[in-house]
């Protein structure tokens, strides 16, 4: 088996051609990528018929085995987001900025590929596509490295990517899947810091940890969401509960799903009761505080702090009965991951000064956490939601896939 040396060594070669190629080839590597997931879908399927059986023999929950699973409309949609990358417009090349600087030196910043990615993801085959597809818009060559879960459905798709982008020219060296699924490997990736120029971590807190503690590579922090919706005393009741149950049951597997519902005091009487009926609608199991309890009953599970402090990525969530919003604030300041947060107001004051103080990279007035997406923010399929702050925040793009040079021009100009 090829070594995450090698691969490195092979991905950096790679990226030079990608870095030479202009738009029109990249775009004609992408439809082809495209095509061929819809040609070989059979083998998607295969695989991912495999991964799902393995799954449920191991006991993998409902919830993540939906994240794994594959069907046709599904491998449809992941050929069509790469369309859609191809749609968008090719940052490299493009002009930040430029002028004439000391001694008439034409100064320009110009946007280029990062050159070698690693992203090590978990159980959502539909990664390695999205991955694939947005590194070679930006220019950049891949190395995949997903779990065990998915190795059969990311084998089958990165073999049919490969064929595809050397049918147009380009070198297959530029994705690369490591499809040794062992910690050890990962460590590798984490550790190859003589070829990679980044790494992005896309999975669940425990593997994102390990990316940040244990990587000599430059590393995105892409986030775990522990994601809030605070109802406030002008809610509209109907809203509110609208929304929270899209929040936490169109797809509670996913990292922008509500984890934790916060409701003013002066409005819980109303507003728990009919949120919560609607929940009850998915089995949604409530954990609440003292005064959640005293309202809804014993039905609901007394909730801990830590409880509070887990993204659950089920049919669970935590609720807890606030004062006013300075303590809705506070308490997303303690426990959020810097994801996604909601306020369900109609008080417009109250609307600025949430958005103003909740340090999240998305922070929603009225609407569901639901839609912090590449795709929704109009980026294209994306690499993932980053929630630290230098470099890339929020949905991560093609823009987030880029670095910048500046390239000087004289004619003949010496500094004294």
């Amino acid at each position: 088996m090829i070594t995450i040396s090698e691969m490195g060594r092979r991905a950096k070669i790679a990226s030079r051609a990608l870095a030479a190629a202009d738009t029109a080839l990249k775009n004609k590597a992408l439809a082809a990528m495209a095509q061929a997931l819809i040609d070989g879908m059979d083998k998607v399927l295969e695989g991912n018929r495999k991964d799902v059986e393995n799954g449920k023999a191991n006991g993998m929950s409902v919830s993540l085995l939906d994240r794994l699973s594959l069907d046709e409309k599904r491998v449809r949609g992941m050929a069509q987001g790469i369309l859609d990358t191809a749609a968008l417009k090719d940052p490299c090349g493009e002009i930040i900025s430029g002028g004439v600087g000391t001694d008439g030196l034409f100064i320009r910043k110009v946007r280029v590929p990062l050159g070698v990615i690693g992203i090590i993801f978990e159980a959502r085959p539909n990664v390695a596509s999205d991955a694939a597809a947005l590194c070679l818009k930006a220019g950049n060559s891949v190395i995949l490295r997903g779990g065990k879960e998915a190795i059969n459905s990311n084998m089958a798709t990165i073999a049919l990517l490969r064929s595809a982008v050397a049918s147009v020219g380009l070198p297959e060296d530029c994705i690369q899947l490591v499809e040794d699924t062992s910690r050890e490997s990962a460590n590798q990736l984490m550790c190859c810091s003589e070829w990679l120029d980044v790494l992005i971590p896309r999975g669940g807190a425990g593997l994102i940890k390990a990316v940040v503690q244990n990587a000599t590579v430059p590393v995105i922090e892409t986030g775990t969401g522990n994601c809030h919706c605070f109802v406030d005393e002008s809610a509209d009741i109907a809203m509110a509960a609208d929304i929270v149950f899209n929040a936490k049951t169109s797809r509670p597997s996913v990292c922008n799903a509500l984890e934790t519902l916060l409701v003013h005091k002066s409005i819980a009487q109303q507003a728990l009761p009919a949120i919560y009926d609607r929940l009850k609608e998915k089995n949604v199991q409530l954990r609440g505080c003292e005064a959640t309890r005293a309202i809804l009953g014993d039905e609901v599970l007394p909730a801990t702090e830590e409880d509070y402090d887990t993204e659950f990525l089920d049919y669970i969530l935590a609720c807890k009965v606030v004062e006013n919003i300075d303590e809705a604030i506070s308490h997303i300041e303690r426990y959020s991951t810097g994801h996604s947060e909601c306020i369900v107001t109609a008080d417009y004051a109250n609307a600025g000064l949430f958005t103003r103080l909740v340090d999240s990279a998305a922070v929603y007035v009225n609407a569901s956490t639901r839609y912090t997406d590449g795709g929704v923010f109009g980026l294209g399929a994306e690499i993932g939601i980053s929630t630290q702050k230098l470099h890339a925040r929020g949905p991560m793009g093609l823009t987030e896939l880029t670095s910048m040079k500046f390239i000087v021009e004289g004619n003949g100009q010496t500094r004294g």
